[in-house]
Parts: structure tokens; sequence; C-alpha cells
């Protein structure tokens, strides 16, 4: 079944989240904005600290409290504003319609409960007047839609008693037992070998073409992103930098920063006796330059680079899909 991509199901517009500590206010997201569509996969991508983790957060407010804060912008889910709503409306949103497999699956499950006791959990939260014996039934199902073997044994286990594979695959049952719209996957494949990250990154895909849920990849991983995704929002120091599909986002980077990325992934065709790096290191996001962010690791950065931030432009011949914040882009070449 092949995945249809409909109309769009998340908005996320001029996002600002903000830590506030005694050394300053953090700007971990610092004014970022995309769309998501029904059946669609996203990648957001970019290095350690970027701001991917805490977008993702906010999409479901679970920003770490009470230092971090949404102080501007706003999340449409299917037309309604998540920013307007209680925590308890965010109780019976977070799940059932937008849900989150989170990176580190031996963090994300309680070692003193079974693993039907925690699937059970989430899917209460649809299913909260039913029995106990329909709720493990449902617990099953959701371990077969992810290709659990032996489900009925492994809803008594306990995460020790599992592999770190198995793991993950527990964690993305949890995420899709109560059949969301949206899924975020943080990092799902870090703590897993070469093997199982295929296999995984294969399960994905083959859930979303069942389901036509509308998928958020963070990752650090170009592999993936062409493996897996549509459309491509490259991140630094807490604000997008580029987006487009993810064909025109390989073929023709338009922001520095992109087109660094891209050079320090190792190719197989190039005998090279050292691999590319970015010099210098992001800036810290409680003393952030006044114009481009990346301006002081940039090669082409020039005064106005360094005294202003540059607007959003049309990157490519794509219309408005492929956009980059780069004054270069003003004088290509």
């Amino acid at each position: 079944m092949a995945r249809q991509i409909g109309d769009v199901i998340l908005e996320v517009e001029d996002l600002h989240t903000y830590c506030f500590t005694r050394f300053g206010t953090v700007k971990a997201v610092d004014g970022v904005s995309f769309s998501l569509r029904e059946g669609e996969a996203l990648a957001i991508v970019g290095e350690s600290g970027s701001g991917k983790t805490m977008t993702a957060l906010s999409l479901l407010q679970l920003q770490p409290r009470p230092a971090a804060r949404i102080v501007k912008g706003s999340i449409r889910l299917e037309g309604e504003d998540l920013l307007k709503k209680s925590e308890q409306e965010m109780r019976r949103i977070r799940g059932r319609r937008i849900s989150m497999i989170l990176q580190d699956p031996q963090t994300s499950l309680n070692p003193v409960f079974t693993i039907g006791n925690q699937l059970i959990e989430a899917i209460q939260n649809k299913h909260a007047g039913e029995d106990r014996r329909s709720l493990v039934r449902r617990a099953v199902d959701s371990l077969k839609q992810v290709r659990v073997a032996a489900p009925e044994r492994r809803v008594e286990d306990y995460p020790h008693q599992i592999s770190g594979g198995m793991k993950q695959r527990v964690v993305g049952a949890i995420a899709i037992s109560c059949g969301p719209r949206v899924i975020i996957a943080d990092e799902p494949t870090t703590s897993l070998d070469v093997t199982i990250q295929a296999q995984y990154l294969r399960l994905l895909r083959e859930i979303q073409e069942e389901t036509n849920l509308a998928l958020i990849f963070i990752t650090h991983d170009f592999g993936i992103v062409a493996k897996m995704c549509d459309r491509v929002v490259v991140m630094y120091a807490g604000r997008h930098v580029e987006s487009g599909p993810v064909r025109d986002i390989f073929n023709s980077p338009s922001h520095p920063y992109t087109q660094a990325l891209l050079r320090s992934v190792p190719s197989m065709d190039e005998d090279i006796e050292r691999l590319y790096s970015i010099t210098g290191q992001p800036p810290a996001l409680w003393d952030l330059p006044e114009g481009c962010r990346f301006a002081p690791r940039c090669p082409h950065a020039d005064d106005r680079c360094r005294s202003s931030y540059p607007r959003t432009l049309t990157a490519g011949r794509n219309g408005t899909t492929h956009t980059a914040a780069c004054w270069r882009l003003d004088h290509p070449g």
C-alpha cells in the first residue's frame, strides 16, 4: 500500500521556546516554522544542541518546566491551536492524536512494570471503559503491529528481559497504540546496531503506509533522511535555516550550514585521507550573535551577515517549497 500525501495536518508558526536560567535566557527554539501533511515524513536535522528535541517536546507541551516556556508562536493540529489547550486537554491529545517515540528506549520504559502494564496504561487513554481482558488483547495487537514475536508472552515480560531492538519496538507500540495522526520519532535508531536499525526503519515505513500517519523524524543521519523522508528542515542554534524537499536539499543545498553538513557525510566513491569537519562550535544559546548565527563558522560570511540576521528567501526553482535564510541568495554565487 503506497502512502497518500494528504492535507496539512500540523502547522508550526514562529515557535519560540526559551529556558529562563540564572545564567540568562536560553533561546532553545527561536522562531521555527514548518508544516506537515497527512502521510508525509518530515526530517528535522542539525547538530546536537540545535533545538530539534526541544521543538518536538514543545509540540506536545512537554518542555522541561518551570525553566522552559513557550513564549510565542502557534502550533495547530488539524486546525486547533495546541497552545490554547489546558494541561487536562493536552493529556487527551497526547497519544490519541499526536505521539512521540523517545530517543532511548531503556529510559522510556519503567523497569518495575511489565510490558503489558505499560502498554495498557497508554491504551486506557483512549479506551478507559474497557475491561482488563479487552485491554490486554489490544496490547497484544499493538505488539503484533510492530512485528514483535510471541506477543502473548511478551506482555508478561519486564523490560530487562528483552533486547534493545525489542525495547524500541515496544516504545513504538506504545506510541501507536491509540491511533495518533502524528508521530514524532526522536532519533529512535541511535542505540541500535546497523542490522536492527534497518529493520526498525523498514517497520516504521510499513506502519506509515498502513495507517497513513504523518511522521516527524529527528536525526543526524542523512542516510536515514534519504531513505525515510519527503521533506527536510535544517536547524542551527534554535532556528530553521533551510527547508525543502529531500531531493532539492541533497542536490542543491543553499545554506552554507546545510552544505557543510552534507560535506561531512563520508562518501564511498571518494578516497580521502581526512574526513571533512565543520570548524568551530555552535554559539551559546544565551549569548547569540547579532547577525547570522552561522557567520562565525561560515567561509562566506561578510559584514552584512555579522550585523543582521538574514530573512528567509526562496532557493532553487521550486517556488516557495525550498527556502533558506542566507544573504547569499540575494546575490547567488
